[in-house]
């Protein structure tokens, strides 16, 4: 990728402030390209708020943070219809949804009839309330947050919910030395929040997400990605594997990750690299594999080991 191309310029600038997740990163740019959805997952203090903040100020795009609780109400998420005496009209109030790039932190601390209020928003890219159908920002893009070790209060997404990410990115504890730089930053700033400039406009990020829809995909790139996510289902340890929408997402995140790489056709390689946080979300493990120990990383790497590779 060329150092002064728009998107060198993008994860530069999300590097200079998020310090030592360069693979968060690269997933994040990659699922804005494909026009898809991000589940960060991390335990509290590894920035993943931070990350979604950044991004959104970097593309110059309009933020909102949502903290989700129990007892939020979908309509909390959303907005409503309320009644104006004066004009004997009803009026919409805006609900946060109503913006481009939503964090929803702790999705998985709210109900499930709160978390679904996502769902036709992250699909369609609208809202329908009170019968009526309200379109969202065409660069519309949630990051969730979830912690994977607090259990007591949560509901865990489901299936249906799951699978309208495109990614789960896993955002770990960063190198000591990455932990150094983040420390000195915060020494300089004395205190202060990291802040992201502008480096993109809404002209260039049309025709960048355009372009990643335009790139080349051979043949046998689309066979590739049918027998990996087949050869899913076939496992002995996976009781429900990639869905034929997962091999759609799976080819929409590689596409966008050579756009990314400044290639104009989609490589093996591009495909390697996303099925990780592509597909990690989408397995179920069978019940003795659980019991193993048996990740659905580790059902990947058998995958992408077994399945022959194109030339």
């Amino acid at each position: 990728m060329p150092s002064d191309s728009p998107l060198s310029r993008l994860t530069a600038a999300l590097e200079a402030t998020v310090v030592g997740q360069p693979h968060v990163i690269t997933d994040l740019v990659t699922a804005f390209l494909a026009r898809g959805h991000v589940l960060l997952e991390g335990v509290p203090g590894v920035a993943k708020t931070l990350i979604a903040r950044s991004m959104a100020s970097a593309l110059g795009l309009q933020f909102t943070r949502v903290q989700f609780t129990p007892d939020l109400m979908p309509t909390d998420i959303l907005g409503t219809n309320v009644f104006h005496p004066a004009e004997n009209a009803f009026r919409l109030v805006r609900g946060p949804v109503f913006t481009e790039v939503l964090v929803a932190d702790e999705i998985n601390r709210t109900p499930p009839k709160t978390q679904a209020a996502l769902l036709e928003a992250m699909e369609e890219r609208q809202v329908t309330i009170d019968g009526t159908t309200h379109p969202l920002p065409p660069h519309f893009f949630v990051v969730a947050t979830q912690n994977p070790l607090e259990l007591e209060g949560t509901y865990p997404l489901p299936e249906a919910q799951l699978d309208r990410f495109l990614m789960r990115v896993r955002v770990s504890y960063p190198e000591a030395d990455s932990e150094v730089a983040m420390l000195r930053g915060f020494h300089q700033r004395e205190g202060r929040p990291a802040s992201v400039e502008r480096v993109l406009d809404v002209a260039t990020l049309t025709e960048l997400q355009a372009r990643a829809a335009r790139i080349t995909c051979d043949e046998s790139i689309l066979s590739y990605v049918v027998k990996l996510t087949r050869e899913t289902r076939a496992s002995p340890r996976v009781r429900l594997g990639a869905s034929p929408r997962s091999a759609q997402a799976i080819l929409a995140a590689a596409k966008a990750r050579a756009a990314l790489q400044g290639s104009d056709f989609v490589t093996p390689d591009d495909v390697k690299a996303v099925v990780p946080s592509v597909l990690n979300h989408r397995l179920l493990l069978k019940a003795e594999a659980e019991v193993e120990g048996i990740t659905p990383d580790d059902v990947l790497r058998q995958t992408l080991e077994q399945v022959k590779v194109p030339r």
